[in-house]
């Protein structure tokens, strides 16, 4: 039997795992084995991933026999999870949250944003601890700032009680971590699903403003979705509508602070915060293991040829870091035009929470450097503790200023 090598699961703070280059630059298409024997195709360049990203005959149906799931044990797929559906369900479940998803609509919960941002701030300096022998007040920027930012946003639009945060986040890590088994997923799952149930269902009663409320009385109603539909997809958008984000906050912060030249040009001229996001999205991009498919008739991608049945990993990460893509890919460059970068995905599956994730780092980070301009890590990158899931990310961040 051939021996594949594995997929990479751990890689540096910064940057992606150092097999990705040398795959790209060798040999473009490959098998990797993830679990026992499961060894699908791996994608490393731009171009052959933008291919199969768009081609509709690479299906995200992760039901589908041949899929290369994350373990390998899963839970089985929950009503209204559109992500890991194709067409015609994905398109029915996906539709009904464009409304709420517009650019118009994200730039109109701007001042919200900057809201949340000013209250945790506020919060984070006046509680920072100073040790006796330091004359800086010190914080965990994960548990100040990047993790409640997007917390409070997501149940904001959701119509979440944000103190119920504690239980979520916890559902949310079961979820997404790597060392969890299929059992403790499912019990996570429950739980969270139970718990949403009962807000739809009291919204539906007494509804309010926000997106569960609209579920019920414009979906739900009137039977476009149904009301595990609802739940599903309620659940999709609270665990990745904070999760992603969260993680990629701290780890842009320690990418400006370890490029202090490039957070000089920020700091100097405030207009290239749009584009820097865009450019710290395609850098550090925080969905490290890769976007699963399943090819549902043979297709040639690139002089490979995939037959039906055989999964495909997508290396979004090795992608945007390809020099065919993106010149001097490896450097930080906050002037750099990162346009059609692939971290938030491509096609038919494109992230539909992106518009929302932009947002919150466009506000939050000026905000933070702009409040704290002495802002500095209180230890180095190297002895953060990583959060060993799908999303790449630090479990704490300890800051000074």
């Amino acid at each position: 039997m051939t021996t594949h090598p594995p997929l990479p699961t751990l890689r540096p703070l910064l940057d992606p795992s150092p097999e990705y280059a040398k795959w790209r630059a060798e040999e473009p298409i490959r098998r990797v084995t993830i679990w026992g024997d499961n060894s699908p195709w791996l994608v490393t360049r731009y171009e052959d991933a933008r291919a199969v990203l768009a081609d509709p005959r690479f299906s995200a149906d992760a039901t589908r026999d041949g899929f290369p799931g994350f373990r390998p044990q899963s839970p089985p797929r929950a009503p209204g999870q559109f992500f890991m559906m194709d067409p015609p369900d994905h398109t029915r479940l996906r539709r009904v949250l464009i409304p709420d998803f517009t650019f118009r609509r994200i730039e109109q919960l701007r001042p919200a944003i900057a809201r949340i941002c000013d209250e945790l701030l506020d919060a984070m300096t006046a509680t920072g601890t100073v040790p006796a022998a330091e004359a800086a007040a010190t914080a965990d920027l994960v548990e100040s700032y990047s993790l409640p930012l997007p917390s409070l946003v997501i149940c904001e639009l959701l119509g979440v009680p944000y103190e119920d945060h504690d239980f979520f986040q916890r559902q949310a890590r079961s979820f997404s971590s790597l060392g969890s088994g299929p059992q403790e997923m499912l019990a996570a799952r429950k739980a969270l699903h139970t718990y949403l149930g009962e807000l739809l269902a009291r919204r539906s009663r007494e509804p309010a403003d926000d997106l569960i409320s609209r579920l019920a009385r414009d979906r739900v109603a009137t039977g476009e979705v149904s009301a595990p539909e609802a739940v599903g997809i309620a659940s999709l958008l609270l665990v990745a509508g904070h999760e992603t984000t969260a993680n990629m906050f701290p780890l842009a912060v320690v990418a400006l602070l370890r490029h202090p030249d490039q957070l000089a040009a920020l700091r100097a001229d405030p207009g290239l915060w749009p584009g820097a996001v865009e450019e710290l999205l395609r850098h550090l991009t925080v969905a490290h293991s890769g976007l699963r498919r399943t090819a549902t008739e043979d297709v040639e991608v690139a002089g490979v040829r995939i037959l039906a049945g055989e999964g495909v990993i997508v290396a979004v990460q090795a992608a945007n870091r390809d020099p065919a893509a993106f010149a001097d890919p490896d450097a930080l460059d906050v002037r750099r035009s990162a346009t059609g970068h692939l971290a938030f995905g491509h096609g038919l599956h494109q992230c539909i929470g992106q518009s929302l994730a932009r947002a919150e780092l466009q506000v939050g980070l000026p905000a933070l450097f702009d409040r704290l301009p002495g802002l500095r890590l209180t230890a180095p990158p190297e002895d953060f503790a990583l959060t060993m899931s799908t999303i790449h990310g630090v479990r704490s961040l300890p800051v000074s200023w």
